[in-house]
């Protein structure tokens, strides 16, 4: 007998048995806390980050020598408000941070609720004893000064507050969207970044003269400002102007070079020079990875000396330059990645994750900016057999490291341990599934090599379920992460949609399907010429051609039953999932697609100036255009206030699938966005794509009554 839930406005049966077997249910791999926003203090050797417990979204922090954690607020309900930058005080005595996400294009704050009381984005502040946090006013992205003053965003201008709410609050009022405030080492200056559409100025505001100048105004795109150590000085990086009908849009422009400069002004006379270019070639682009992945394009480090982060050996790599100009040195070579860097508190070290030397997975190294050479941290050591570290932060000490990390049997944990004895690391918080049977129920994924059509390498990771019996042919599914600037690692992951996607995956190992996730071309980790793939996106969706080797990897292999291979994925992935079912029902025999895109031309929401040849070429390179080939069933999931990729592309191909009678299922989440902000949306999702498969894959040809079904 089946059971039936109303979710949202979906209607899902499933079994009783559905979401666990062998003592492994979904919830339980859901459940895992996962930590984000690690941040240390400059004052003493106290550390914070944020916890999401089953939606609940806290602040935990812990100080040495002992480093005990514990919680400091107090968030107890799934009422989908993240906590986001978070940041201590000079004195380490008091931390701010921002609590909600940030408006649509209609000018409204995410309330997945639905509740009428409404939601907005707000700065808080709570002493590092406890108690009741304090309103500081509706905004984000706040930063404390030496002086105790708190700038922050709102609407696109900078607003100004005092710490101690002894001063109310004011606004710079700057022609522009102004962001990307940083106050200089001793508090009496802010920085920040004036955009004015086509150019964009770097803007100067003295606290206590109310001024704002602008440094080497010009009719280019400045960005990136970092202050020197002793604030005298500002480096910030400049790109040149560009006709006003050049296309524009990330998934459809014209693949081109994006040249880049960087420049050092004198804070007090306002002079500025070009320190460094780029140079002409493609590769050597303004590193937009670097933006995407957290690690930033420049900082200020000790001995007057600039790190950059840069691919112009066809990597993202590191460099030392100095201020006074001259060749950058490569302080990180090899055929792997950068992605999250920081300085030392002397600024002369630089911490940094990348996959050098393990391709799939992220490692902690070091490197000293004079002539020193990269030296592992925590490669492979303290955790997870083997393990995946990212957020390195020195403390206070210079000694002390904490860090983030799992394995592919361990969930995402803090960890801190001393710098010269990484392998020695400690879990910070509650760690409740190294010595639990949870551990133990998790397979281990193995890295696979396969080619597309073209003959370009793809790497995947495969789970295969652990009670496989010998001859059983199974059910078989592709994963496509999303992005598309994202890779999946042999572990947890260290971004929240995708630690979801791995705990997913391995549920539906336990649930007897051999599951491969696949990194596409045009995902990071194998080089900028893998991310830059000719032809991706709206070029001609040539990763499709890496999902097709994948379905046809898993039909080649004597343990996958080649008639029941499907294939799931969210954004990007549910795009490629949607072109899988258009184009190639032959191989994908059922699709679950999250918030997928549908129609490149109508979602390239930063495109403009596109001609109509690309325009064209777009839609063709859509799953649109290949529906009356489209004959294996579908379940769509989506939030219907996604700010990524907008629900009308799901609206559309619905109906347009609905017309030739292709068998449609359908959850929608009223009021949720792209990256759900309910936990419980997540398992509702996750149990109508397990349940939906299961009927699909596992019971072909019996009847469905599953969500919404329409035809």
């Amino acid at each position: 007998m089946k059971k039936c839930v109303l979710l949202a406005l979906a209607m899902i049966c499933f079994a009783p048995q559905a979401w666990s077997q062998k003592g492994v249910t979904l919830e339980e791999l859901m459940s895992a806390p996962f930590p984000e926003h690690l941040t240390a203090a400059k004052a003493a050797n106290r550390v914070a980050w944020t916890f999401n417990q089953e939606g609940k979204r806290n602040i935990w922090v812990a100080e040495g020598p002992s480093f005990a954690a514990r919680r400091l607020t107090a968030y107890l309900e799934d009422d989908g408000q993240p906590i986001s930058d978070v940041n201590f005080s000079v004195d380490a005595n008091t931390i701010v941070y921002v609590r909600g996400e940030g408006k649509n294009a209609a000018g409204q704050f995410p309330n997945p609720t639905s509740n009428p009381a409404g939601t907005e984005q707000t700065v808080w502040s709570i002493a590092w004893s406890g108690g009741t946090p304090r309103r500081v006013d509706a905004g984000d992205s706040p930063k404390i000064s030496a002086k105790g003053t708190i700038a922050y965003m709102r609407d696109g201008q900078i607003w100004i507050a005092a710490l101690d709410n002894g001063e109310k609050s004011r606004q710079l009022i700057v022609r522009g969207q102004n962001h990307s405030e940083e106050f200089s080492p001793d508090g009496s200056q802010l920085v920040f970044v004036s955009t004015r559409g086509d150019h964009s100025f770097i803007g100067v505001y003295d606290v206590d003269a109310k001024t704002v100048r602008f440094l080497a105004p010009s009719v280019d795109t400045d960005s990136d400002a970092v202050w020197s150590l002793d604030g005298k000085r500002i480096a910030f990086v400049r790109r040149p102007a560009e006709p006003r009908d050049t296309p524009a849009g990330y998934f459809l422009q014209p693949d081109k070079p994006h040249p880049w400069a960087i420049w050092v002004a004198d804070v007090a006379s306002g002079g500025a020079r070009e320190v460094w270019h780029s140079s002409a070639s493609s590769q050597d682009s303004y590193p937009y990875m670097a933006k995407d992945t957290g690690g930033g394009v420049i900082q200020w480090a000790a001995d007057n000396r600039l790190v950059i982060a840069s691919e112009q050996d066809g990597w993202q790599h590191l460099y030392s330059l100095s201020v006074e100009g001259g060749a950058p040195r490569l302080l990180t070579p090899g055929a792997c990645e950068i992605e999250q860097w920081s300085l030392t508190p002397d600024s002369k070290i630089v911490l940094f994750n990348s996959n050098c030397g393990d391709i799939d997975r992220r490692h902690i190294w070091r490197v000293g900016l004079e002539n020193g050479q990269p030296q592992p941290v925590t490669f492979t050591r303290g955790i997870g057999n083997p393990g995946i570290e990212w957020s390195p932060v020195v403390l206070s000490d210079g000694k002390t490291l904490a860090y983030l990390g799992s394995g592919p049997r361990l969930p995402a944990q803090t960890f801190w341990g001393k710098l010269d004895e990484p392998g020695n690391a400690k879990i910070l918080g509650v760690d409740s599934w190294s010595n639990s049977h949870l551990a133990e129920a998790l397979v281990m994924p193995q890295q696979v090599i396969f080619h597309a059509d073209d003959g370009l390498e793809i790497h995947g990771q495969l789970f295969l379920p652990a009670n496989a019996k010998a001859g059983e042919k199974k059910p078989a599914l592709v994963f496509m992460h999303g992005g598309p600037i994202r890779q999946m690692l042999l572990g947890w992951h260290y971004m929240y949609y995708y630690a979801n996607s791995y705990a997913m995956n391995e549920y539906l190992a336990s649930r007897g399907y051999v599951v491969l996730s696949v990194n596409y071309r045009s995902g990071i980790g194998y080089g900028r010429a893998f991310r830059e793939a000719p032809g991706r996106a709206g070029r001609g969706a040539t990763e499709y051609k890496d999902i097709v080797a994948a379905g046809k990897y898993l039909q080649g292999r004597p343990d996958v039953d080649p008639s029941r291979v499907g294939l799931w994925g969210g954004s990007y992935g549910g795009f490629l999932t949607a072109m899988g079912l258009a184009r190639n029902s032959d191989i994908f025999a059922a699709g679950v697609d999250f918030h997928g895109v549908h129609d490149w031309p109508t979602d390239n929401w930063d495109g403009k100036n596109i001609p109509p040849e690309l325009t064209r070429l777009a839609h063709e390179s859509s799953p649109v255009t290949s529906v009356d080939t489209w004959k294996s069933p579908v379940l769509f999931i989506h939030g219907d206030d996604d700010r990524n990729v907008y629900f009308t592309q799901t609206v559309d191909l619905v109906a347009r699938l609905r017309a030739r009678g292709v068998v449609i299922e359908q959850l929608v989440f009223p009021d949720d966005v792209h990256d759900f902000l309910l936990y419980r949306n997540w398992l509702a999702g996750y149990r109508a794509a397990s349940d939906f498969f299961d009927r699909r894959l596992k019971q072909r040809g019996q009847a469905s009554g599953a969500a919404a079904k329409t035809k």
